[in-house]
């Protein structure tokens, strides 16, 4: 008896402990558990008229693009991607300090039939979205597609990119990775030979999509490793954005940081250095070949000095005329140094004698004088 009063007393307790828990967790909005929302200020309206859009639990400073889409709704998201959404027509807005927004949006067709939601994503950063149910008065309604299969593909772990740059790549190859990531099925069908859409966006640029398949099976709860092949253009650099699209819903992005090919920049500069400087020696060598040649008479007489020619040769003095043979016969004197027997202007015994008051050259001067 005992016990069975205490069991209905722990009972009441945990009543008046959990249910108003409950009650407040399900009075919290959906901005309050971390997942952004979107409201509308009317449900439908007409082209030409503006809608204010609304929203709430972003992340603060982060910039959103709205946009109306065809052929979607919030359970399956935009069914034909941003190809079923009038882009022309959208709008900007980034989020204040507290993860809201508030803007007037120009109503417009889209490209596909309605139904129609107002869908909200964020442009960089961390991929987030939001749908809101609307209404484009006058626009064309049509049945949503089937669903093939009962695989639902999600994305387990974050993508990397494998690979490296090599030489080619430097001088201008096209920059190539590997995008791998583990995908899982959480539907109830299997999933065989899924195709899926890679595609690389340059800036804040949309990005360019091209289909390629993954050859296998993923049964359900089971879950497979994704390679496929990423290749830029040739002489791509900058920043890059690889995104993995599949059934009309992109399923991850990884940023890509490519480098310039400086190879280019320098085959560049060598080339602007070698070209003039061939086309000078070129130049040169023309001009040396058609400017005038000298006259065979001047060049044979420089041609045919030697360097015992070029040399200078003293008189000899006290010598007598020699002759070509004599030259080629007799060794060469010596240089004719005065000494003080030979001298004639000094006296017998070797020192200088003063001029003679009768002599010729004394008479003549006074005669002049």
């Amino acid at each position: 008896m005992g016990g069975r009063i205490r069991t209905a007393v722990l009972g009441a307790v945990l009543a008046l402990v959990l249910v108003p828990s409950a009650v407040a967790a399900s009075a919290l909005p959906a901005s309050a558990a971390g997942k952004p929302t979107v409201t509308l200020s009317k449900s439908e309206a007409g082209t030409g008229g503006s809608i204010t859009v609304t929203g709430s639990g972003w992340r603060p400073g982060t910039l959103l693009m709205m946009l109306i889409c065809g052929q979607s709704v919030p359970a399956r998201g935009v069914i034909g991607g941003t190809n079923s959404c009038a882009n022309a027509d959208g709008r900007a807005v980034t989020t204040d300090a507290k993860g809201g927004f508030s803007k007037k949006l120009p109503v417009a067709e889209p490209p596909r039939p309605c139904p129609c939601v107002v869908h909200v994503a964020t442009v960089t950063g961390e991929k987030s979205e939001a749908d809101a149910i609307f209404m484009v008065a006058g626009h064309a309604v049509e049945p949503l597609p089937k669903e093939e299969g009962g695989g639902r593909i999600a994305v387990l772990t974050d993508p990397r990119l494998d690979g490296s740059s090599g030489l080619l790549t430097w001088f201008g190859s096209p920059p190539s990775r590997t995008l791998v990531l583990t995908v899982g099925n959480v539907g109830t069908g299997p999933v065989k030979n899924p195709v899926f859409q890679v595609g690389t966006s340059h800036g804040v640029f949309a990005p360019q999509w091209e289909e390629q398949q993954w050859r296998g099976t993923i049964a359900p709860g089971r879950k497979a490793q994704i390679r496929l092949p990423v290749e830029l253009s040739a002489g791509a650099h900058g920043d890059y954005t690889v995104s993995l699209r599949y059934g009309g819903k992109v399923l991850a992005e990884q940023p890509w940081g490519v480098g310039r090919p400086w190879g280019v920049t320098v085959f560049w500069i060598l080339l602007c250095v070698v070209v003039p400087a061939a086309v000078f020696r070129a130049g040169m060598a023309v001009v040396d070949r058609v400017r005038p040649r000298r006259s065979a008479g001047r060049a044979g007489r420089h041609r045919g000095l030697r360097p015992d020619e070029l040399t200078l040769r003293m008189p000899w003095v006290n010598a007598a005329p020699r002759t070509p043979a004599d030259d080629s016969a007799s060794p060469v004197p010596a240089l004719p140094w005065f000494t003080a027997d030979n001298d004639p202007g000094t006296g017998a015994h070797g020192q200088l004698s003063a001029p003679q008051e009768n002599g010729p050259t004394t008479q003549t001067r006074k005669g002049h004088t």
